[in-house]
């Protein structure tokens, strides 16, 4: 997600000089939909047959709720280790997978589409339901994943959930951007799509701190995993993304109760346009605003307190939804 939010304010220089003919946005394929959705070990497949890469983080002994996890731009399921270890030691198991392009999915690199995104979510939790009868199943998402799921819940196709969490959800829209963001996004998306922008030439042009975990921040770097390049017509995917996600919540008519976590610190989502999601939430959203909070809430150095909340809040939904 750093990677790519960086490349936003970049790739205005990157239209200058461009005298090619226009191209396709390319998305990653998708196959027959006729599938049923499942949990297998360690593979999530998908309603097209695709095998994404599946990690568990389990409670001791049956859990009193489950989270499925989205993760964010560039990043892959391993990003809630820490996190979804805390909630492991409060009765909550954890269930992640590598979204499509990421990781160790097929077609790195490749964006999905929203569309793509919000099915696998969906039969995400309904294979999280059918694995853990009975048992209330949240959903949270991390950034990208965050706009994943705050649009999913503006669907007819609403997953039935416990509840939403959404941590500092990529909402910056092409409506929160100046207008030479957003010509200069489209015009490269379109005339040179396969243009790959790497972390290195990023960083010269503008420098975003995601997070004070710099320890962190360097085993990232080594990640074999985590990308360090983004394709133009995936960064151009990623916006449509948020525009979704910023649109979702004046459209959302029936959602489960919602989590929305935000660090006051966050170089990555404008602060405008976060506080404009949660005025459109209203009453809907519980909203917790961290002062030491950077865009990585849950691997900040503050992160263990950030994490309690979240566990706190889910028990405090699984305790009120339970028969007296």
């Amino acid at each position: 997600m750093i990677l790519a939010f960086r490349n936003i304010r970049r790739v205005t220089v990157l239209i200058i000089g461009l005298a090619l003919s226009a191209c396709a946005v390319t998305k990653a394929p998708m196959g027959d939909q006729s599938m049923t959705p499942r949990l297998e070990g360690d593979i999530f497949r998908t309603r097209d047959g695709l095998q994404l890469p599946l990690r568990r983080w389990d409670a001791e002994g049956s859990p009193r709720a489950i989270i499925v996890a989205l993760h964010g731009m560039s990043d892959y399921s391993n990003s809630f280790d820490g996190p979804a270890m805390q909630w492991a030691a409060s009765g909550i198991t954890t269930l992640a997978f590598d979204q499509r392009g990421f990781g160790s999915a097929p077609n790195p690199g490749l964006w999905a589409g929203g569309d793509a995104m919000r099915a696998d979510l969906f039969d995400f939790v309904a294979a999280a339901r059918a694995r853990y009868p009975g048992i209330p199943v949240f959903a949270l998402g991390e950034s990208m994943g965050g706009a994943v799921l705050l649009s999913a819940l503006a669907t007819p196709e609403v997953p039935h959930l416990a509840g939403a969490i959404l941590v500092a959800p990529a909402v910056w829209a092409r409506r929160d951007m100046p207008l030479s963001y957003r010509v200069a996004l489209f015009l490269t998306a379109h005339l040179v799509p396969g243009l790959i922008l790497s972390n290195n030439t990023a960083g010269r042009v503008v420098t975003i701190v995601p997070s004070d975990n710099t320890a962190m921040l360097r085993a990232l770097g080594r990640d074999p995993l985590f990308q360090k390049e983004t394709r133009v017509d995936a960064l151009y995917g990623l916006v449509n993304l948020m525009d979704e996600a910023r649109a979702a919540p004046q459209k959302i008519t029936d959602a489960p109760p919602i989590l929305l976590l935000s660090g006051i610190k966050d170089q990555i989502i404008p602060q405008d346009a976060t506080q404009a999601v949660i005025a459109d939430l209203g009453g809907r959203a519980t909203v917790r605003r961290y002062e030491q909070g950077y865009h990585m809430l849950l691997r900040d150095l503050e992160g263990p307190t950030v994490n309690k909340d979240v566990a706190d809040w889910v028990l405090d939904k699984v305790r009120a939804a339970a028969p007296q």
